[in-house]
């Protein structure tokens, strides 16, 4: 039974520490996140397309370009959302394109989390010019070199 018990507690604090809870409201920069995948905001959060359907590759020279780049895109259909950006590391900022329904925006880009593995965590925070905001927490599937 005491066995049992410990067991229990290190998996429900196990939980409590990797579990991602970022969109609470209490915080705009948080490092972990309530709904992993995209969601947008507009006035409350709304999930829109859970984690397991993103993938996300990290570009380490960036099509050749040198510069570390990060895409993240709708795994059924990469054409209807999809973002690339060079904010890779923790809490840098750096602009991005965002593809919906194969339109292209310039967005402002936060990375307030961020991994150097696969498995690793990251966190964006994406706002449009017109202000829309959406955020993105998602698991490193692949590093491209």
């Amino acid at each position: 039974m005491k066995d049992l018990f410990k067991t229990s507690l290190i998996i429900f604090i196990s939980i409590l520490l990797f579990s991602c809870d970022n969109d609470d409201g209490m915080s705009d920069n948080q490092n972990v996140c309530t709904f992993e995948g995209l969601t947008f905001f507009d006035g409350t959060t709304q999930p829109l397309i859970p984690e397991s359907q993103l993938t996300t590759e990290l570009f380490l020279n960036g099509g050749g370009s040198g510069i570390p780049e990060i895409e993240i895109y709708e795994t059924t259909n990469p054409g209807n959302i999809w973002l690339l950006t060079t904010a890779v590391t923790a809490n840098t900022s750096a602009s991005g394109t965002l593809g919906i329904n194969n339109t292209n925006y310039t967005v402002a880009v936060t990375c307030p989390r961020s991994g150097t593995a696969v498995g690793d965590e990251f966190r964006f925070d994406v706002v449009t010019t017109n202000g829309l905001e959406g955020e993105l927490c998602v698991v490193l599937d692949e590093i491209i070199p």
